[in-house]
């Protein structure tokens, strides 16, 4: 258990003292990681990155807003229909998600602004069938 701070000690010299003392008692020594660089320190962009990298290491995941996962839902619902084996699949698939997206412009769900309006069903077809 780690000591109080003495009255009158600067902070910063007592946790210097701290680590110092750990460090000669060999408590830092055989650490997972040791040595090595942390991964992904480099990477610019995502002030979060350590926190997501720390999640998937562990195998945990936090559920999306409900907003954005029906915007992750239409987008694998396009995916999904692209790879349709007929026109009836492309429509069936489309149609759902539009459901589904009326229903939450309707209701309302948390999380950010949807953004999101139902998919024009004749386009989707249209470009199914520009691709086969």
């Amino acid at each position: 258990m780690t000591e109080r701070k003495p009255l009158g000690m600067p902070f910063e010299t007592w946790v210097d003292r701290q680590i110092r003392e750990a460090e000669e008692r060999g408590e830092f020594d055989n650490l997972p990681g040791k040595g090595k660089p942390i991964p992904d320190l480099d990477k610019v962009g995502d002030e979060l990155w350590w926190v997501k990298q720390k999640l998937r290491g562990e195998g945990l995941s936090m559920p999306l807003p409900p907003t954005l996962a029906l915007r992750k839902e239409a987008e694998e619902s396009l995916e999904a229909a692209a790879k349709a084996r007929s026109e009836g699949e492309v429509r069936l698939i489309i149609n759902e998600i539009n459901d589904r997206i009326r229903a939450a412009i309707r209701t309302g769900l948390s999380g950010p602004p949807l953004n999101l309006m139902p998919f024009d069903v004749e386009r989707v077809v249209s470009e199914w069938r520009a691709r086969r």
